[in-house]
């Protein structure tokens, strides 16, 4: 059996998530205790107690859910289970940074800073209401990136943002022009069209200033070559070298995360088995629908921890 680990990204926050594995795991809660520490704040208790509108800005939902991939990641070192276990590690968006910190590429409590720098950046990169992300279901990539070309008039702004899985690609980029896309992709056979409810244009050219933020922070933190193989979200291929890990982050921010291909990439490379580290079960939705051979594992509970140990 040969394993990837993959972090999820943003949606996958909820309030309580990673408390248990705090309360049961020294380890965990010291993980949440630095990111508390690097921001100058109680991030841990928002994550905990909070509101979900509050923890679901972009500049808390990112920081939050690194922390808690990393917090399962350390419950699991806890009982044995090292990073070394995996063969290759891959993250959706900002989990492309959770899988840095994994492997020892960026230390914690800079991937905290960068989190709430990149979520700032992206929040303020485009004026609330003149962006938009949509999902479509049941259309390949290339059909999108010809709808996207075709709804995107007058100079506009459309990108097929998110290659997920053989049945979802999400649209970004001005607002009229993604409406107008959701109806061509209606007319082209899109299984459903969902507006998605995001406060900014991700992965898109919109995001372009936030691109330079993100290079500007990226520069003044150290980056070292991961200790397992990670596989960028804008390659969909392995990278090593840390000056080519820093600009494919900041290329990250208005290119597309090519979950699809990526997922494709390691299952070629040998791998059967993916543990999903952190919140939520999203990846494992869509890497079944990429491949319904692989086993797909989520790691979120202390539950979850023992289960995996014992297997």
């Amino acid at each position: 059996m040969t394993t990837a680990f993959v972090f999820p990204g943003q949606g996958a926050q909820a309030i309580g998530m990673g408390k248990a594995l705090a309360e049961a795991y020294p380890a965990a809660r010291a993980v949440f205790d630095e990111v508390d520490a690097a921001l100058g704040e109680r991030l841990s208790d928002l994550i905990w107690e909070g509101d979900i509108e509050t923890l679901t800005l972009t500049q808390n939902a990112q920081p939050a859910l690194m922390a808690t991939s990393i917090a399962a990641l350390r419950a699991l070192e806890s009982e044995g289970i090292t990073i070394d276990k995996a063969s290759f590690v891959a993250g959706h968006s900002l989990g492309e940074y959770s899988a840095l910190a994994a492997t020892g590429a960026i230390s914690i409590a800079d991937t905290a800073r960068l989190l709430r720098t990149r979520g700032l950046a992206m929040q303020s990169a485009v004026p609330v209401g003149i962006g938009a992300m949509a999902a479509l279901l049941g259309l390949d990539f290339d059909t999108v990136k010809d709808i996207a070309a075709e709804a995107a008039v007058d100079g506009e702004v459309l990108q097929a943002a998110n290659d997920n899985d053989p049945t979802q690609v999400v649209i970004s980029g001005h607002k009229s022009a993604v409406e107008r896309a959701a109806e061509i992709a209606k007319s082209r056979g899109a299984r459903r069209v969902v507006m998605l409810p995001v406060s900014a244009p991700f992965h898109c050219a919109l995001m372009q200033p936030a691109a330079e933020v993100m290079a500007e922070a990226l520069a003044a933190v150290a980056v070292t070559s991961p200790n397992v193989a990670l596989i960028a979200n804008v390659r969909a291929d392995v990278v090593s070298d840390p000056t080519e890990i820093r600009a494919l982050l900041v290329e990250q921010v208005t290119g597309s995360v090519r979950w699809r291909e990526s997922v494709q990439l390691m299952a070629a490379k040998g791998v059967t088995e993916f543990w999903e580290i952190g919140a939520g079960k999203a990846l494992s939705g869509m890497i079944r629908k990429i491949d319904r051979s692989l086993v797909c594992r989520q790691i979120g509970t202390p539950d979850d921890v023992k289960a995996t140990v014992a297997s």
